[in-house]
């Protein structure tokens, strides 16, 4: 029993010899991981903003060249029209224009020009 005791003291202060000269370079391996991880995590945020000012960008590209293209169509159906806008052609396209307003209701109420009223003013 004696060796036994003997035995078993000395694997103890082994182990705990060992667990005070491993504990240190465990200790900076851990924070070596954790900062690896940090920097891994900073790198795809980083990629992630990247990708979505790129996709910003085309966006942007892409109505700038739908706005161009409007105003191409524009300019054509003026020139279709010689330059000259009439008040009935400035009716057709207010009335087309109200299929836009979705929930909101518009009552119209011709005038003797047959114009829209486009405004009108309330006294409260």
């Amino acid at each position: 029993m004696n060796k036994l005791g003997i035995l078993a003291a000395i694997v103890f202060v082994a182990i705990v010899v060992g667990c005070f000269v491993t504990i240190p370079y465990y200790n900076v391996w851990q924070q070596e991981m954790s900062g690896k991880a940090e920097f891994a995590k900073a790198e795809q945020n980083r990629k992630i903003k990247i990708e979505e000012a790129k996709a910003n960008l085309e966006a942007e590209k892409l109505n700038a060249q739908a706005e161009i293209e409007r105003a191409k169509g524009a300019a054509e159906a003026i020139k279709i029209e010689n330059g000259s806008i009439t008040p009935a052609y400035i009716q057709y396209l207010w009335v087309r224009q109200q299929s836009n307003l979705n929930d909101k209701t518009v009552i119209y109420i011709p005038t003797e020009t047959n114009l829209p009223v486009l405004e009108v003013s309330r006294n409260k």
